[in-house]
């Protein structure tokens, strides 16, 4: 088979290092991929969000399968052009994918269907958001109702930062269109766990759990990143956790969706918190987790390429997916700076030191080729995943390899995979 990857971050990396694996995969590309993308993929110079130009090279060049690794392309309908011209895609069409392109929907189908979230209020109108902030307790979370590269969701200690909140995302327009409306939200408490399923419109099946670490310094200090670094399996996430999620979150989110008209096809991330009175969930994605990914692929035992098959085919109740009974941790090397100015172009060493290693996996963010050598080309540049028996041996892995790649003014947590929550 002829694959198509559409995407070029780390996610996207791990998606092609998993499809290598398959023997059905005979050719991959991605558009527009990256330098490290390029050593295991054809990459073409194709833009995730120039729909017309994606589907046009997968006519002509009689792609078999495409994939969808990014939410913006999802949530403008790239999904629905392919399947108008009878090609096979993995992803949620543009209807399903709103449940992470709007804050505001997802949050009235949780209330609809009654599954547990925060408590919240949506508005349109900055005058009637600020009257309710300042008659609500502290702390608060602000967010975005459309997308925003991660970074729209804004907690508030007090009645100030929440005002301050309210100017950034609707009259300052900090997030553009996807700041028109806000969710307000009461804080919860506890910790976060990230589970990511593979669906086919009816059928939900849980991945193995992960848990992201989404502050740019140690200690979940600093601000709000992609994602610096992150683990599988999450320390609290039991079977009995995972089977009343099945019954109370993932099971009713597939259903509600059908029952709306909108079937869910490809991958839906839960962002779930354990609080005080059980698991709630935090937020949806429409698509696999970065770098929640990068952990969670290597973990996978079956075929990528078969589930995913299957969840196109509707049949992925056919499917028994396995999983490795080990761990992995990935630390993401970022360009010093990140998440706010950096400078790019900086070469990258030690790459050769790791290579062939299966204990330790590279995949690559934001890395460019220039003048035949590897150079950094954003704020997350590499993701260094460690394979291990468990949480601590996966750990010194990764950190191993992070020791041995090396670029200036690398930036990165010295604690991901410590927390016991």
């Amino acid at each position: 088979m002829k694959v198509l990857v559409v995407g070029s971050g780390g996610r996207e990396h791990a998606i092609i290092w998993k499809l290598k694996q398959s023997p059905k995969a005979d050719k991959i590309y991605c558009a527009p991929g990256n330098a490290g993308i390029a050593q295991d993929a054809q990459c073409v110079p194709i833009g995730a969000m120039e729909i017309d130009k994606l589907v046009q090279f997968a006519k002509d060049e009689n792609i078999d399968f495409t994939i969808i690794g990014m939410d913006d392309p999802l949530v403008a309908g790239v999904v629905d052009a392919f399947e108008a011209e009878g090609l096979r895609v993995f992803g949620p069409r543009k209807n399903a994918a709103i449940i992470e392109g709007s804050k505001a929907f997802s949050k009235d189908l949780m209330k609809k269907y009654g599954i547990p979230t925060a408590k919240y209020e949506t508005f349109d109108n900055y005058d009637e958001a600020k009257k309710y902030v300042l008659s609500q307790s502290v702390p608060i979370v602000v967010k975005a109702d459309g997308l925003a590269l991660g970074k729209g969701v804004l907690i508030c200690q007090s009645h100030d930062e929440a005002v301050a909140a309210l100017d950034e995302i609707m009259v300052d327009k900090k997030f553009g269109a996807s700041g028109s409306k806000v969710v307000i939200e009461e804080f919860l408490t506890g910790p976060e766990v990230s589970v990511l399923s593979f669906c086919d419109g009816k059928t939900v099946v849980p991945m193995v759990s992960a848990q992201d670490h989404k502050r740019a310094y140690d200690n979940d200090e600093g601000l709000n990143t992609g994602g610096m670094g992150t683990f599988s399996p999450s320390r609290i996430y039991t079977k009995e956790i995972n089977d009343d999620c099945m019954e109370k979150i993932f099971k009713p989110t597939v259903a509600a969706m059908a029952k709306e008209g909108r079937p869910f096809v490809g991958v839906l991330y839960f962002g779930l918190m354990l609080t005080k009175d059980g698991m709630k969930v935090i937020e949806y994605n429409a698509r696999f987790g970065d770098p929640e990914t990068q952990v969670i692929l290597p973990r996978l035992k079956s075929d990528l390429l078969e589930i995913m098959e299957a969840c196109v085919d509707t049949t992925l109740d056919k499917m028994d997916i396995q999983w490795y009974d080990n761990a992995a941790v990935c630390v993401v090397e970022a360009s010093g700076g990140y998440p706010v100015k950096y400078d790019k172009g900086y070469e990258i060493t030690g790459l050769d030191s790791v290579k062939g290693r299966d204990d330790i996996i590279v995949f690559h963010a934001g890395t460019a080729e220039k003048d035949g050598k590897l150079v950094t080309n954003g704020g997350r540049v590499l993701g260094i995943t460690g394979i291990g028996k468990d949480i601590d041996e996966a750990r010194t892995k990764a950190y191993e390899g992070v020791d041995l790649i090396d670029f200036e003014k690398k930036h990165f947590r010295h604690d991901i995979g410590i927390k016991k929550y």
